[in-house]
């Protein structure tokens, strides 16, 4: 059941990848942001009272939670327009909570594939504090893409694995494939950040409503040589 849920969590990522990206309007992110929100809370809910009281099953679907309550609360900032603070500080918490699972995951769970990626989790959520709580909205369009390569290589492609039982078979194997690829969409941090958007008390691009990130940052300006 949670692997059927993680499926949907990449659908959702990728969409609000593309959202930071400027190419899904913010207002038509939200029903997805609902769905899935509410999926990833009913799912462990499920887990948690099924589990006969299963440490490991516990374990396991109180993570999920956090990314339930964090699409949740994406909609209701896109649909009120609310400033993304909250949200912001909200993903510092999942944050910090990511790298406690990916801890366990390599130790206690025996996955070092699932450690990974809780540690790009990690670093997505870590991302979304510093766009949304402290409003460094030049990380913007990186966040985005971030998120996009979360949706398909930490969601999409190992749900598909899970669902059709060869997951366990290849754990080391996509364990090494997931760091390479996590070292490779950081290591494109100085071609997607936008060094033109300074620090604001605005509230990030993709809440604004209406607006698409590219519409929020105003008028185009020259290109910085520099870069």
């Amino acid at each position: 059941m949670a692997s059927v849920g993680l499926l949907y969590v990449g659908a959702v990522l990728i969409v609000n990848g593309l959202m930071l990206l400027g190419r899904v309007d913010a207002r038509a992110a939200a029903p997805l942001n609902f769905f899935v929100g509410a999926l990833q809370v009913f799912t462990p809910t499920y887990l948690i009272i099924t589990s006969g009281g299963d440490p490991d099953v516990v374990l396991g679907a109180s993570g999920l939670y956090l990314f339930g309550f964090t699409y949740l609360y994406v909609g209701l900032n896109l649909i009120y327009g609310l400033d993304g603070t909250g949200l912001g500080w909200f993903s510092a918490f999942v944050a910090g909570c990511a790298v406690v699972f990916a801890g366990l995951n390599f130790g206690r769970l025996d996955d070092p594939a699932f450690g990974v990626i809780w540690l790009y989790w990690a670093v997505l959520w870590a991302l979304f504090f510093l766009v949304l709580g402290l409003k460094r909205e030049g990380l913007t369009r990186f966040t985005g893409l971030v998120a996009v390569v979360a949706g398909v290589v930490t969601c999409a492609v190992p749900a598909f694995l899970l669902l059709t039982g060869v997951w366990q078979d290849n754990v080391m194997t996509s364990a090494i494939v997931l760091a390479v690829v996590l070292l490779l969409s950081l290591a494109l941090f100085p071609k997607f950040r936008d060094r033109r958007a300074p620090a604001t008390d605005a509230p990030a691009p993709e809440l604004r409503e209406g607006e698409t990130a590219a519409q929020a940052a105003g008028p185009s300006q020259p290109a910085d040589r520099r870069r």
